[in-house]
């Protein structure tokens, strides 16, 4: 599900950004982000693997 921010508004939030949390702390911020979004993208992998193997087990205790 991508966001349509254009150049204005990936703008705008780095200028937010600046203001907020100061230049210094914005690349710790962004790496910590990153990695938050990594491992949760794993985890959804994860689960949806899970879900599309599981049909098959649940057929197999109804018969």
């Amino acid at each position: 599900m991508p966001l349509n921010i254009g150049w204005t508004g990936i703008l705008f939030i780095a200028v937010i950004g600046i203001l907020f949390f100061g230049p210094s702390k914005l690349p710790q911020l962004g790496k910590a982000i990153g990695t938050t979004l990594r491992e949760f993208r794993a985890g959804t992998k994860d689960l949806m693997q899970s879900e599309e193997s599981e049909p098959t087990t649940k057929q197999e205790t109804i018969k």
